[in-house]
């Protein structure tokens, strides 16, 4: 008996798998979505969604001078959303069967049943501008090829100093191809193309070991492996693990931080950009809950969210509910004009969708989340802001840390630091962490810079892992706690 189940489930799955295989990224048709959209209203629903995912994605990691795992698959499946009123249900399969599809947006109707309504669907494909031109698709590229380029980070690693005891290269793309059809006529499709990366370095010394990381990524083929510098971002990956290996500990206490560009926009992302978007605002739970048109930061802020920038690693040439992505002025000149907001959130709040709905895949609903968030340039030049301060921390580059998106309350730690001393960058410094509040550092900030640049990072919320671009210029929070010894 559990054989013959075994042997069912196994024929599905291949049944499944030959009609991917054999249709390649071809997307459902037009009757298929229309009969799925119309089971998931046939309870009374107001509005339902279809949103299908096909991706392959690969990566492989080099450790001690050898392959130490690759990996490669293909995952696909169909999410099915049915919304009544102010509430929700999100069903998905990763069965490409009709009825079994139909099946499942039935029983995510039936949990929301209400009276039904006569509604027409007419879908109407509509065409998405392409921001993000791609010159070498990642799977057409031989994995020696790839590996040869992270043999060459590894390299440059290892041989840039005696301390040096480790590195690990990892590699990664995804080809991400996706449909997302409504009962409001939306019919769209899409293709994403994402590659990175992730370059480690382990110095010792007096049997401590500091780390030094650069994750570069953007939403291209394989041509950005090519035109990246790999020798000089290994080398500062290097750099980084040696000076922080040999660096004493930071002082404790209040006193002013200049965060260079970059990752440091990480500490906005997290304290303040998560409290922007409407998955929080719209039920109350966001410091800058009901703030439009409120100071919330100093004058020299203006912090952005634009998912138009071309082939940026949060760049989409749509968001994940069909929507038109667009430039979002979150906060001008330390005033509060907006926030990120996707169709259910703004629904509740009585507000049109910002283009910011996005999830990881078809295993998650979509809600509001940041594409590349930074704070924009400002008009102080880096050497300025360094040299007028008396005394403070440089902290050249941000590690991980932890964050209350209720309160914006944060901890970061800094991979790399500096004390600075009469105007100059001093002696390297380990151990540091950046403690405060999101809204409170918006408003210490005192020096913006000029020299605006990105980094990369996967964000993880409740619709699951998206690529987001942090960012800012140099700038200085006139005093922040600062934990060390």
């Amino acid at each position: 008996m559990h054989n013959l189940i075994f042997n069912e489930i196994m024929l599905i799955f291949v049944y499944n798998l030959l009609i991917i295989l054999k249709e390649g990224t071809k997307m459902l048709d037009k009757n298929t979505i229309f009969d799925v959209l119309t089971a998931a209203m046939s309870k009374g629903a107001d509005f339902a969604e279809v949103f299908l995912d096909d991706t392959v994605a690969s990566n492989i990691n080099y450790v001690d001078k050898q392959v130490e795992s690759t990996q490669s698959g293909r995952d696909f499946g169909i999410g099915i959303r049915v919304i009544r009123g102010l509430n929700c249900v999100y069903a998905y399969t990763n069965s490409f069967i009709k009825e079994e599809m139909i099946n499942t947006a039935l029983k995510a109707a039936a949990a929301l049943e209400g009276v039904k309504k006569d509604i027409t669907i007419n879908l109407c494909k509509s065409d998405v501008f392409n921001r993000n031109p791609i010159k070498i698709m990642p799977d057409i590229v031989d994995k020696s090829e790839k590996l040869e380029y992270m043999k060459q980070a590894y390299s440059t690693i290892m041989g840039y100093d005696e301390c040096i005891k480790q590195a690990s290269i990892t590699y990664l793309d995804k080809i991400q191809n996706i449909l997302v059809a409504n009962t409001e006529g939306l019919f769209k499709t899409d293709k994403r193309v994402y590659t990175r990366m992730a370059i480690s370095a382990v110095a010792e010394y007096n049997n401590e070991m500091q780390t030094g990381f650069a994750g570069p990524g953007a939403h291209k083929g394989f041509e950005f492996v090519k035109e990246m510098d790999i020798v000089d971002i290994s080398r500062n990956a290097a750099e980084t693990a040696k000076k922080m290996a040999y660096a004493g500990y930071c002082k404790a206490g209040a006193y002013p931080v200049v965060i260079d560009n970059g990752f440091g926009g990480v500490i906005f992302h997290e304290a303040c950009g998560h409290s922007l978007e409407a998955t929080s605002v719209a039920k109350g739970n966001s410091v800058f809950s009901g703030k439009l048109g409120e100071k919330i930061a100093a004058d020299c802020v203006t912090a952005i969210d634009d998912a138009t920038l071309p082939n940026q690693w949060g760049t989409t040439n749509m968001d994940d509910e069909g929507g038109e992505t667009r430039k979002n002025i979150l906060i001008e000149n330390g005033i509060l004009k907006g926030y990120l907001i996707d169709k259910l959130n703004g629904k509740r709040m009585g507000m049109e969708s910002s283009g910011s709905g996005r999830r990881q895949n078809y295993r998650y609903a979509p809600t509001s989340r940041m594409s590349n968030t930074f704070i924009d340039n400002g008009s102080s030049k880096k050497e300025e802001i360094i040299q007028t301060t008396d005394f403070g921390l440089y902290a050249k580059q941000m590690g991980g840390g932890s964050v209350n998106p209720g309160t914006g309350e944060f901890n970061f730690s800094v991979q790399e630091g500096y004390m600075i001393r009469n105007g100059k960058i001093a002696e390297p410094v380990r151990g540091a962490t950046l403690i405060g509040k999101g809204s409170e550092i918006l408003k210490n900030i005192d020096m913006v810079g000029d020299n605006l640049s990105m980094a990369q990072g996967m964000c993880g919320s409740s619709s699951g892992s998206v690529p987001t671009n942090v960012g800012q210029p140099t700038l200085r929070v006139s005093k922040i706690t600062v934990g060390g010894r």
